[in-house]
């Protein structure tokens, strides 16, 4: 089911930028099977975000990685920690999220429009 439509400019509203995953550590504090990342957005700075995605990705494998992520959230406390942007991925069947990444690798902080 398709959710409400919006508009144009409630679109343009939302800042997705492209980062690259710096660190990640385990997260045993989130009530779900999580981890901390740090995410460089470029000039934007590091950001912090928890992401429930352990299911599908090893610590590992998450470094380097460039991703998708909203940077205009409002700071959003899980636990004792703070996410500071929301890491954007596909829910598969079962609820493992595949992360969205770029196809090509692109400058970090780079807006998606």
């Amino acid at each position: 089911m398709i959710k409400t439509e919006i508009s144009w400019s409630d679109f343009e509203k939302i800042d997705i930028r492209s980062g690259t995953i710096i660190s990640v550590e385990d997260f045993p504090e989130a009530r779900n099977p999580s981890y901390k990342l740090k995410i460089d957005f470029g000039e934007l700075g590091i950001k912090k975000s928890a992401a429930q995605i352990t299911e599908l990705y090893s610590k590992d494998a998450l470094i380097g990685l460039q991703i998708l992520a909203v940077v205009n959230f409002p700071k959003k406390q899980i636990a004792n920690f703070f996410s500071e942007c929301l890491v954007l991925g596909v829910y598969g069947e079962n609820k493992e999220v595949t992360l969205l990444t770029t196809s090509l690798p692109v400058k970090n902080g780079l807006e998606v429009g």
